[in-house]
């Protein structure tokens, strides 16, 4: 018999206990929880999207004589949709493979295995297992259970990272980084700034290797996997698996479509989806675009993503770049310290782009 929750003993269940949205399919689970529902203006309308089929851009003719058109490639996504899929990455494709299958032998783990990394028990700060965004504020829980591994240096990742992930979480990270800055000296580039490798260590200085598990869902319709919101950082680089699910809001009418419109970004074998962070928007004053996105349940198989977050030295002061405002004649966003910006944005629910209001000049 299919167990039954109510919002008390699911919370404790799920979040508390550490069972996650795992826990609670494995119990039997027939139709989504009461908690779970979405409101109707946040649920995916998945036939309504259209799929982006955009080409990935192969980062390895940035080496050669195509080097300006690629590059022109990057800027325009930047600019228009905050998102762009790569290929011949530096990441070696046996890599992916393996980490997706990593990721979901992690999530297949006994419940106790995993909870032991909780927040409030953890026995690494570097290391959270978790569910959903923000539990405790969100009016409708999302349907995703995760991991977190914060990277310091090599060896203490080893010694406090999980042992059944580890291995494949650093080699993934550590082939990442040249591909970061090869994009970021791109984007810059194109601001008018030449970075220095210093310059690009700041902006990059904190990395995270999230493993996110999207439990199947008994309807698909009424949840989301992750709901809307951008990322805080400076770019994010993810792997997603073959059954896609990853929604992205258009700001501005452009090629990309129309303005307001939610276009998936669809699996490519062998490729890296990159996204833009808040903190690229503001030091661009408002030119390129951090990407207002979210995921999208199914019914079928389980789901996983693995993303690395880059976000800037925690004592870093942002600020739109001095050559960019001067250009445009003003600045859209206040200087503030990273760690302020991030203190917002992890103290609240998912709500769109709502983070950058925290150092938006003009926000109401």
């Amino acid at each position: 018999m299919a167990p039954s929750f109510d919002d008390s003993n699911l919370f404790n269940f799920v979040v508390r206990d550490g069972n996650g949205v795992k826990g609670m399919v494995d119990a039997g689970l027939s139709m989504v929880p009461q908690a779970y529902l979405q409101p109707p203006k946040e649920r995916i309308d998945k036939e309504a999207a259209r799929k982006l089929g955009l080409p990935p851009i192969d980062l390895s003719k940035l080496d050669g004589p195509q080097h300006d058109q690629v590059a022109e490639e990057i800027v325009r996504a930047a600019e228009n949709l905050g998102f762009f899929q790569v290929v011949n990455h530096g990441v070696p494709v046996e890599l992916l493979e393996s980490l997706k299958d990593v990721a979901h032998n992690f999530f297949g783990l006994p419940s106790e295995k995993k909870s032991v990394y909780r927040a409030e028990v953890s026995p690494s700060p570097l290391v959270k297992y978790g569910t959903s965004f923000m539990p405790q504020k969100e009016k409708a829980l999302e349907w995703k259970d995760y991991i977190s591994m914060q990277y310091t240096n090599d060896d203490e990742a080893r010694q406090q990272w999980p042992a059944e992930i580890k291995d494949a979480s650093l080699e993934y990270l550590r082939t990442s980084m040249s591909m970061v800055r090869k994009l970021l000296q791109v984007l810059l580039g194109n601001l008018g700034v030449q970075p220095e490798d210093s310059m690009i260590d700041v902006l990059i200085d904190k990395k995270m290797v999230n493993m996110n598990y999207y439990p199947t869902c008994p309807n698909p319709d009424l949840t989301v996997g992750v709901g809307r919101h951008s990322d805080m950082g400076t770019l994010t680089i993810l792997l997603q698996d073959g059954i896609g699910g990853l929604y992205v809001k258009i700001e501005e009418d452009s090629e990309f479509g129309k303005k307001g419109e939610w276009v998936e970004i669809p699996p490519v074998a062998g490729a890296l989806v990159i996204n833009v962070g808040d903190m690229i928007q503001i030091l661009s004053n408002g030119k390129y675009k951090s990407a207002e996105h979210r995921v999208r349940t199914t019914s079928t198989k389980s789901r996983v993503s693995i993303p690395i977050f880059t976000i800037p030295n925690a004592m870093a002061k942002i600020a739109p770049l001095p050559q960019v405002v001067e250009k445009d004649g003003h600045a859209l966003y206040r200087e503030f310290v990273l760690s302020d910006y991030m203190t917002n944005f992890f103290g609240n629910a998912h709500d769109g782009k709502k983070s950058l209001d925290f150092a938006s000049i003009n926000a109401a």
